[in-house]
């Protein structure tokens, strides 16, 4: 652990600022990849990912499709990534149409242990206002190794599902469609998610990764199909596990606790709701 440390030594990047309009096509176009409607004009919590979006220059891209050096990518050798998990709180909902100014900062870099071994955990937080007043608050945790290309990851088997109470159920399977799409719908050219010698012989999976946003953003299709009268006001979740695809994901849960993963198996991701 302390061999990651070394490493963060005087990194401490400034907050970034970007400014943009909430486009109706990226909500349009997340809709049909859920194969529902588009809503509007209030934007379903989270959804604002579709937005602001970075765009890296080709050259800037590292081997695993990320770029080589970011504002806040840790300076580790042979760097691999995982989304974490995150924490959100809706003030006031964003609007198609909405000119928003995000300012993005670090929180927190901290080195930790995990099943796979010592990891980075960084934080980031956005901060989405709207004429001035900020309308939504959304911190990032990500996980980040150094790991020499075709090291096993040493993943932990996964264990016996123990599904919380309620009767919210939403069944989907990700394949490798709806990862390239939801890919280019976030510009992500993270490679654990489309290449698949890459994912299966560089960072050590047994398949191409569903995102863990996507996990995130399918927990928030609970309350948003089964309660449609009440406001996702604050909401929380951790991944847990990685899902690859090809494998059904199962959805369940209530306003007490949301899960998903594959049916039999632990959650891959947990998470809990505020409701208006």
């Amino acid at each position: 652990m302390d061999d990651l440390a070394r490493f963060l030594h005087g990194w401490a990047p400034g907050p970034s600022t970007t400014t943009g309009r909430l486009d109706p096509w990226p909500v349009e176009a997340f809709a049909a990849l859920l194969d529902q409607p588009a809503p509007g004009p209030e934007l379903p919590p989270m959804w604002h990912g579709f937005h602001l979006l970075d765009h890296p220059a080709q050259a800037e891209l590292g081997d695993d499709g990320h770029p080589a050096h970011g504002r806040f990518l840790p300076p580790l050798p042979d760097r691999r990534r995982m989304f974490a998990g995150g924490r959100l709180e809706v003030r006031t909902p964003l609007r198609v149409g909405d000119a928003v100014t995000r300012r993005s900062s670090l929180v927190s870099a901290e080195v930790k242990s995990g099943r796979s071994g010592a990891m980075v955990l960084v934080t980031v937080r956005h901060e989405l206002a709207v004429d001035g007043a900020v309308a939504v608050v959304e911190e990032q945790d990500f996980a980040y190794r150094s790991q020499p290309a075709g090291t096993a990851r040493g993943l932990a088997a996964a264990g016996a599902a123990q599904e919380p109470p309620g009767e919210w159920r939403l069944a989907v399977e990700p394949d490798a469609a709806m990862l390239f799409r939801f890919s280019a719908l976030t510009y992500n050219t993270h490679r654990i998610h489309y290449d698949h010698p890459y994912v299966t012989g560089v960072e050590g999976y047994p398949g191409l990764v569903v995102h863990g946003p996507l996990l995130a953003l399918l927990l928030l299709e609970l309350p948003r199909r089964f309660a449609p009268d009440r406001r996702v006001t604050g909401f929380s979740y951790r991944l847990r596990q990685p899902v690859t695809a090809g494998s059904p994901v199962l959805a369940r849960g209530g306003p007490d606790a949301l899960w998903a993963g594959v049916p039999g198996a632990a959650p891959a991701v947990t998470g809990r709701v505020t409701l208006s």
